[in-house]
């Protein structure tokens, strides 16, 4: 059963998200038919996607191969970055750019490959910067991976190292970095001067992003206890809502079940009743009959001979 579970929320992540919440009630229902429990609380656990999740799930689900190129290039970059291969980093983040166009572009055709009027109306953007995300940080390349995204996500912090022979320097402690390490060169270290300055320069600027990924995993931790706080919201209500739902059914299920019994009382009240002037015509028949004889019978009497 567990196999065919996963093959139905496959197929609701797959539709697009209109039709979500009526699917996945349906599968409900018929979970609890079959009595399958397990199904129910995995069924029910299930959230909404928005349509630039919808759009990144179709890739993830329809042209996983992509999706892996792209988890496999993220990797390549973020091993240029920690060397600082300049050439090499400069060539990834070109193939950076081209991958995530391309698969903008194929979410795109999915979509309107199942609904044509949808074009010209999907959140692209939103699909790119999850994506570019997804490039970012593993946890949430594993997330578009599974196909079973519910939302679209950003990564603020993504960026490439500083490139060799950097002419311009806007960053006073950048530049006071730079400008010990000539003087270190100066005093009689034997590595030339401008080699030391960008060296300094990177150092300064890896730091700087590492300063900034700690502060936005921060964030990101504060924003997924928000988020389960609110998830865990939504399910109280759901399940609010579903037994509210269930109560006016029952209620619904027992006026009918008054009805029918009123209508057959109300039935039963006219057979009584026809049955009770029956026998008021009979009674009055039968006395009509005792005064006939009753008659009859003085007649009878009176004309008796002596």
């Amino acid at each position: 059963m567990a196999a065919a579970t996963d093959e139905l929320i496959r197929r609701m992540y797959e539709a697009p998200p209109d039709g979500f919440v009526a699917a996945r009630s349906a599968a409900v229902a018929e979970a609890k038919k079959s009595g399958d429990t397990a199904a129910v609380k995995q069924l029910t656990a299930l959230r909404k996607p928005t349509v630039a999740a919808w759009l990144v799930n179709l890739l993830a689900l329809r042209k996983p191969e992509l999706i892996d190129q792209l988890v496999e290039l993220a990797e390549a970059l973020r091993t240029a970055q920690r060397t600082l291969r300049g050439d090499e980093l400069r060539e990834l983040s070109t193939q950076r750019r081209q991958i995530v166009s391309a698969l903008v572009g194929e979410a795109r055709k999915l979509a309107v490959a199942q609904d044509k009027g949808l074009a010209g109306k999907l959140p692209l953007g939103e699909v790119e910067a999850t994506l570019s995300a997804a490039m970012s940080e593993p946890e949430i390349a594993e997330q578009v991976r599974s196909g079973r995204l519910i939302r679209a996500a950003t990564y603020a912090g993504f960026g490439e190292v500083p490139r060799p022979r950097l002419r311009l320097v806007h960053d006073a402690d950048a530049l006071e970095d730079a400008e010990q390490a000539e003087e270190e060169v100066e005093e009689g270290d034997d590595e030339p001067a401008p080699a030391a300055r960008d060296r300094a320069l990177a150092e300064r600027r890896r730091r700087e992003f590492q300063e900034k990924r700690r502060e936005f995993k921060k964030e990101l931790t504060a924003a997924q206890a928000a988020e389960k706080r609110a998830d865990d919201q939504l399910d109280k209500a759901e399940t609010a809502e579903r037994d509210a739902g269930h109560a006016v059914e029952d209620i619904d299920n027992e006026l009918a079940e008054l009805e029918r019994r009123r209508t057959e009382a109300q039935a039963e009240v006219g057979r009584r009743k026809l049955a009770r002037r029956t026998a008021e015509r009979e009674a009055a028949a039968a006395r009509r009959r005792v005064g006939d004889a009753e008659a009859a019978l003085e007649d009878l009497d009176g004309a008796a001979p002596d």
